[in-house]
């Protein structure tokens, strides 16, 4: 709770408004124009906006404020003796003006524009409205929210303070329209799949648990929904998308969290090349329409996704930066002294051969990759929902698209007989057995699916946090996220954020 002593004031402001007849809280108010819109008009126009009071100057008989939006800022200014036609009551509005209203609070206001001396484009108040009283002080009026740790507990004073942060929220929702237009305008249809699910499937993850009572059966939130929209092909949907809504009860760090959004999308009789072709078609696409360029800055590197996006195996890179050829290493224990013998240092170095694969691959590799690369070529046992390669039976017709060590983006030519995934589902049974709680359980509904007939399928999966961040330089997957999770404070903890953050007038 901010500092009682200015909460106090601004009731007291409240009162002083509410014996004067004003309504505090009034249900409506008509606008002419948006702030955005009103930037554009000619001199002279009449206007009705509304919003937010940002800065507050007052100079005797001139007042000059900003009305603030999510979209813009505008300036107003409001003169003494230009408020009624009646002197007396133009100065008393202007004093319960004065008085009554404080920064942050909603005002809207009638007038026209016009140019102050210093240029500065105005509206000249001839009519104010209060739209709603603000009772917490803002944070401090030059320094907004700084504090990292408060703009993810507190997202709307961090919105409301922050240009970067409206900016970063204003791309990711221009990236997911450009890319729902682009799947809509190319054959797709957005479903939605459960996010309770009788069993973990769709990834190698850890999944999060919950009970439903009704039922009075455990069940587990969604990791993926591959299985689900895999379905909806083999009810003859052709091409199939959606943005869903993800769990995993994993590690935090700066480019994962546990609850996420995903968009994944499925087609029909393509294979993972026809994939590649359309994922870079589809992401240039979306990062002109979000951010006006295909050149993007990270932290002094510029990111080039105009250039071509090279295509380059798992195996081959893992080589080239570990000095292991992991085609020479068909068990799990193999691999393993493999590793210990270059000094790798693993995060769990007693699993399974397609998980060493991959912690392998991403403490020596991808650290190193910076420009959109598409790695292709993984093994079988890393990638238990894909398809085996026609040409190399031990890998599978993959790629993942990393881009400044992010990977973005994991696709397949999808597993579509039912023999060899049952298989694969029972290879990953033995690896949770032993230990490996990342592994899949043998999903017997889905087998079920499949034996009903797919058709060539090619699918797609492509973190939108992720994605934002990378295009607005975000240096932690929370700042595109509109409320993260995090823990729970204590009272006292709270307080003092509070009084740290705030100050007044």
């Amino acid at each position: 709770m901010a500092d009682q002593s200015l909460r106090d004031v601004r009731i007291e402001k409240r009162q002083l408004l509410e014996r004067e007849s004003v309504q505090v809280h009034p249900d409506r108010f008509e606008r002419t124009h948006t702030l955005r819109a009103i930037m554009e008009l000619p001199l002279g126009t009449h206007v009705r906006a509304a919003g937010r009071i940002g800065q507050l100057r007052k100079f005797g008989k001139l007042t000059f404020a900003t009305l603030e939006d999510f979209e813009g800022h505008i300036q107003i200014a409001l003169l003494r003796d230009e408020l009624d036609a009646d002197p007396e009551a133009s100065k008393k509005k202007y004093e319960l003006f004065s008085k009554g209203i404080d920064r942050w609070d909603f005002i809207g206001v009638e007038g026209e524009m016009y140019r102050t001396d210093k240029g500065e484009l105005t509206i000249r108040v001839k009519e104010w409205t209060l739209l709603g009283k603000t009772l917490q002080p803002p944070p401090n009026k030059y320094q907004g929210v700084k504090d990292v740790e408060t703009n993810w507990r507190k997202r709307y004073l961090d919105l409301v303070s922050n240009e970067e942060t409206r900016h970063r929220f204003r791309v990711r929702t221009k990236v997911v329209n450009a890319l729902r237009d682009f799947l809509n305008r190319n054959g797709f249809d957005e479903v939605e799949t459960p996010i309770l699910n009788t069993q973990q499937s769709g990834a190698l993850a850890r999944p999060f648990y919950t009970h439903h009572n009704a039922l009075d059966i455990d069940l587990v939130l969604r990791i993926a929904p591959e299985t689900y929209l895999k379905r909806l092909i083999v009810g003859g949907y052709d091409r199939v998308y959606e943005f869903a809504r993800c769990f995993r009860n994993e590690g935090l760090a700066a480019s994962h969290l546990q609850e996420f959004t995903m968009l994944e999308f499925y087609a029909a009789y393509w294979n993972y090349e026809d994939n590649m072709a359309f994922t870079e078609a589809m992401l240039k696409h979306a990062i002109r329409e979000a951010v006006g360029t295909l050149q993007i800055e990270r932290a002094g590197t510029i990111i080039d996704f105009d250039q071509p996006w090279p295509r380059v195996r798992l195996r081959d890179i893992i080589l080239e930066n570990s000095g292991i050829d992991i085609d020479l290493h068909h068990d799990d224990t193999s691999l393993r002294k493999a590793i210990f013998a270059a000094k790798v240092d693993l995060d769990n170095p007693d699993a399974g051969r397609g998980s060493l694969i991959d912690q392998l691959y991403k403490r020596t590799s991808r650290p190193k990759l910076i420009q959109p690369t598409f790695i292709v070529g993984h093994p079988v046992d890393l990638s238990p929902l894909a398809r085996r390669s026609d040409t190399n039976p031990d890998a599978v017709d993959r790629f993942q698209l990393v881009v400044d060590t992010w990977e973005v983006i994991n696709a397949y030519s999808e597993l579509v007989d039912p023999l060899d995934q049952r298989r694969r589902f029972e290879e990953q049974a033995e690896l949770r057995k032993k230990g490996d709680d990342e592994a899949m359980p043998v999903d017997d509904d889905y087998l079920m699916a499949m034996e009903f007939g797919m058709p060539p399928i090619s699918g797609w999966g492509m973190g939108i946090d992720r994605f934002t961040a990378l295009l607005t330089e975000a240096p932690n997957l929370r700042d595109v996220v509109w409320f993260p999770l995090m823990r729970p404070m204590s009272n006292d903890e709270e307080v003092a954020e509070s009084e740290e953050a705030v100050s007044e007038p």
